[in-house]
């Protein structure tokens, strides 16, 4: 078997069997395989699409690559929730106490944020204490005893997916719906959850632009999870505004926290509830979906969703206090308004203008490494479709710079207003 004889295939439009896409993914990890010919074959990849069998083989391979992780110790019906990225997205700290709550494993290993937000590592990492890296035995033993853990992954999950992906930045194929599914699912199939929750953010500050490609990819990774004898939604969801207010580490955990204290934004809560009540029926906990989702809301009402977080915090070493009373977080000592200049409706919010602000505050990263300010960020105060006058707070900018005018003048361009009422959808459609 020779990689040319591959590329030419699939440059030709005709679909690779397994044996050949095996033997790209093994060779290409293994370095057999040079960059400049795994370029050709992305290309050949993202210019002709991949065929269902292709993309379950390719999936396959990549999750092959490296370790998987073996759930089984953990009791009761297991969950994953993954989101495709997005400006002020928290719900894993709302979504996991609520499943918990009701006895429903939430296992989750998350990671570190690239780019113009913080990961949900870095948001927990918030609180002071909380430990990301703990033993796998101890995290088992956590879920099992609690039902919830969210941690750092530290095995090597998909070593393929990392080589692809970073070929794939430099060579123009990132935004490949086969490709995009595939990266996506190889790590989520590496964990043997039963059930995989999917939200996938279409919009302007989003990396799906628009409903038709987001649909897509909704519907390849649902497909994925199925093929792999996997249970799995997707929940395509607006963000072409901020979820909720809070854009930032600390910022958005006390949004977190005052959801749970059913005191949060009336978007943020609605779409973790329906998170929540889409896994709560899967779980068979409820017998229709509605019911799930009134079930989600109860336990938020009746505290028992706050308590499991609570809970999880103080497992992992974080202090407690901080959940029972948000005040204490230490955020940025400059909290400067941005005031609308005329009267008007917001007919737009740039939600990616509003998260590559508050990168530029801290709360980002450019490279992996970099260190995160957990005291700044946004705090954005309209919605698209609201009424403002002249000095009305757009957003509140939390900076320990010295000098914010720049990013002043990035929050301001940020928001459109109009003569124009608009609306948005927060959900467009769950895909099962």
């Amino acid at each position: 078997m020779h990689i040319v004889d591959i590329i030419i295939k699939k440059r030709n439009g005709l679909e690779l069997n397994k044996d050949e896409i095996e033997y790209f993914i093994n060779g290409y990890v293994k370095g057999d395989i040079e960059e400049y010919q795994a370029s050709a074959l992305l290309m050949a990849i993202y210019f002709n699409g991949m065929t269902d069998d292709e993309l379950f083989y390719l999936t396959d391979s990549m999750i092959k690559s490296g370790d998987t992780i073996d759930l089984n110790q953990i009791t009761g019906i297991k969950v994953d929730k993954h989101s495709t990225g997005g400006v002020g997205d928290k719900t894993t700290l709302v979504v996991g106490p609520i499943l918990a709550s009701l006895g429903i494993k939430f296992a989750k290993m998350s990671g570190r944020g690239l780019g113009h937000t913080g990961g949900t590592l870095d948001k927990l990492e918030s609180i002071p204490g909380y430990k990301t890296n703990i033993p796998f035995e101890d995290f088992i033993k956590q879920v099992n005893d609690i039902s919830i853990s969210i941690i750092g992954q530290s095995m090597d999950l998909v070593p393929a997916d990392k080589k692809l992906y970073a070929l794939r930045d430099v060579t123009g194929t990132v935004e490949s719906i086969p490709l995009i599914a595939a990266s996506i699912m190889s790590k989520k199939l590496a964990v043997s959850t039963d059930i995989i929750s999917l939200d996938v953010k279409v919009g302007n500050g989003a990396f799906m632009k628009n409903i038709e490609d987001a649909k897509k990819l909704a519907s390849t990774m649902v497909m994925l999870a199925n093929k792999f004898g996997r249970t799995a939604f997707a929940t395509i969801t607006n963000m072409d505004e901020p979820l909720g207010e809070a854009i930032g580490n600390s910022l958005e955990v006390i949004e977190a926290i005052n959801t749970l204290n059913d005191k949060g934004p009336k978007d943020f809560l609605e779409l973790c509830v329906d998170l929540a009540g889409e896994i709560i029926y899967d779980a068979n906990l409820a017998t229709s979906i509605e019911m799930g989702k009134e079930l989600a809301y109860e336990q938020i009402k009746n505290g028992k969703a706050l308590l499991k977080f609570k809970e999880c915090v103080k497992a992992q070493g974080g202090n407690p206090k901080y959940i029972d009373d948000p005040s204490l977080f230490k955020l940025a000592k400059k909290q400067l308004e941005v005031k609308a200049n005329k009267e008007g409706y917001i007919e737009s919010i740039n939600a990616l203008g509003l998260g590559v602000a508050s990168s530029h505050l801290g709360a980002g990263r450019e490279k992996i490494n970099d260190k995160i300010n957990h005291s700044t960020g946004i705090l954005s105060k309209v919605k698209v479709g609201d009424m403002v006058k002249v000095g009305d707070v757009l957003a509140v900018i939390y900076s320990d710079l010295n000098d914010t005018s720049s990013v002043i003048e990035e929050v301001k361009a940020s928001y459109k207003i109009g003569s124009n009422k608009n609306s948005i959808k927060l959900i467009y459609e769950v895909i099962r």
